[in-house]
């Protein structure tokens, strides 16, 4: 009876590891000579630019695709080409978003603008996080954060959407600082323009984003690193305040809220009305991908460090984002944006 269980099972697992093996070849016979796009809310030369080509080239082989290119569709820090993405993009497993990091902390305090549910996202995992991380120039008279509570300091920003005008908004909402917040730039590019020519004397990014394009800035002097937002302090950023840390503990839910966005960092996604099986497909090689030295070597090339996180994991911060209470939400809303939604 055992060794008739024990064939049995065999023949199960072995049935199943060929099922799986004819799905996956299934797959990739679909993506043979079409033409896989990658959505992002931003400008071709920012982390999420570059993040986002580097992975199409390493993809590509992967699912045996003809083509992967980069589709940028900046506006309102991402929110635009979220929105498009959700409602008007292919489901057929062509089309896949490299989503603002903000997604699911935009969907929760303005429900009316996000016109999707980050819940409809089907992840195949982050490449890159890192904190995000406030700058000033040295010349603005700003050493240490508390110097923004006596000092109007303009933040070049691009949207509503984006960690470039929430983080700042946020620190003035909880610190008393008075951080003057200036929207409209597209792109990193433009705000990293915009601080070196003297259009704005601070901007709010990822450190990965400082490192990849002005880490100079930093080793000449000409700019100070003032306050990092995230779960944990970056050991990069040693000596630089966690917002998480400097706040009343009863606000600290709301910090936990908004750095969200860390996890998520520049990850992959597809809606899920795209076929199960070619999302498990993507996302396998989506693994595949960011565990190859080959593209770890290449995103280091371009100052990008490899940072994985699952499929999994990023889905259960969103989760978590979207089910945030009610009071904090309003909280939030109130601090960002003078509003309760």
């Amino acid at each position: 009876m055992k060794r008739i269980l024990a064939t049995t099972l065999a023949t199960a697992a072995a049935l199943a590891v060929g099922a799986t093996a004819v799905t996956a070849q299934s797959a990739k016979g679909f993506y043979k000579g079409k033409t896989v796009e990658i959505y992002i809310g931003y400008g071709l030369g920012g982390t999420y630019g570059k993040s986002a080509t580097i992975m199409g080239e390493h993809l590509r082989p992967r699912i045996g695709a003809d083509s992967v290119i980069v589709k940028s569709m900046p506006g309102a820090g991402g929110l635009k080409m979220t929105n498009y993405y959700a409602n008007v993009a292919k489901r057929d497993g062509t089309a896949i978003i490299l989503p603002p990091d903000t997604l699911a902390i935009t969907q929760m305090l303005k429900p009316k603008k996000a016109k999707y549910d980050s819940r409809d996202f089907r992840w195949l995992g982050a490449a890159v996080r890192s904190n995000s991380l406030s700058a000033v120039r040295a010349d603005s008279g700003v050493k240490a954060w508390k110097d923004l509570k006596s000092k109007a300091v303009p933040f070049a920003c691009s949207g509503l959407g984006s960690q470039t005008c929430q983080v700042p908004a946020l620190i003035n909402g909880l610190l008393g600082t008075k951080i003057k917040i200036v929207r409209g730039y597209k792109g990193s590019k433009k705000m990293l323009l915009a601080m070196e020519q003297g259009e704005a004397a601070g901007i709010n990014l990822t450190w990965l984003a400082f490192k990849t394009n002005r880490q100079a800035w930093f080793k000449s002097g000409f700019a100070v690193p003032v306050m990092q937002m995230g779960p944990t302090p970056d050991p990069e950023l040693a000596g630089v305040p966690n917002l998480k840390d400097l706040v009343a503990a009863e606000d600290r839910p709301i910090v936990n809220f908004m750095s969200s966005l860390i996890a998520i960092g520049r990850s992959l996604a597809v809606h899920k009305d795209v076929p199960k099986e070619r999302t498990a497909f993507l996302k396998s090689a989506f693994v595949d991908m960011a565990k190859d030295p080959a593209f770890v070597a290449d995103m280091k090339k371009r100052k990008l460090q490899v940072t994985y996180t699952s499929a999994e994991d990023v889905h259960k911060v969103v989760d978590e984002s979207v089910g945030m209470s009610a009071d904090i939400i309003k909280r939030t809303n109130q601090i960002l944006f003078g509003s309760a939604s």
